[in-house]
């Protein structure tokens, strides 16, 4: 039964903040998806709460909790928890985001986690089978560990650095 409560008071939580973000002009509170086109909110919006998805979603950007087979973000800045089997934020992220893939193709700060990570500007830790980025600020830890620029090495196994 405890259970069931902290969790009824997390959802409600989370629609709150969006509510709140969405009534400041930050993007719709709730996206629900089964594949694009078929989503509760146009691809041309973001989202500034809890976007689900069943197959594959994308809007322009996402703030809080996006959960989902394949969520994709076309620009502008992510934010919060991305968990998702492949999540490709064209954009930049700020937060964590766990996937089996991991792409953000402009600056990322946070936790990146999953099989293959990559991002254009890394700032802070990646953890996967591979990692790669473009610049870095922060460690990578993975079998493959890519840095093209700036790295302590340009490639090297188990840890990578840049600081």
């Amino acid at each position: 039964m405890r259970q069931n409560t902290w969790l009824l008071l997390a959802v409600a939580a989370l629609f709150l903040v969006a509510g709140v973000n969405a009534a400041n002009g930050q993007g719709k509170p709730v996206q629900l998806s089964f594949v694009n086109p078929i989503q509760l909110v146009s691809e041309t919006e973001s989202i500034s709460g809890v976007r689900l998805n069943l197959i594959y979603t994308k809007n322009v950007s996402v703030t809080g909790f996006d959960l989902g087979l394949v969520n994709s973000c076309s620009g502008g800045t992510s934010g919060g928890i991305q968990w998702a089997f492949v999540g490709i934020n064209n954009g930049g992220f700020k937060g964590w985001q766990y996937a089996f893939v991991s792409i953000t193709k402009e600056n990322f700060e946070g936790l990146q986690m999953g099989f293959y990570n990559t991002a254009g500007h890394m700032g802070g830790l990646q953890l996967g089978f591979i990692n790669h980025a473009g610049t870095m600020k922060g460690l990578q830890i993975g079998l493959v560990n890519l840095i093209d620029t700036g790295g302590a090495f340009p490639v090297f196994p188990i840890v990578n650095w840049s600081f």
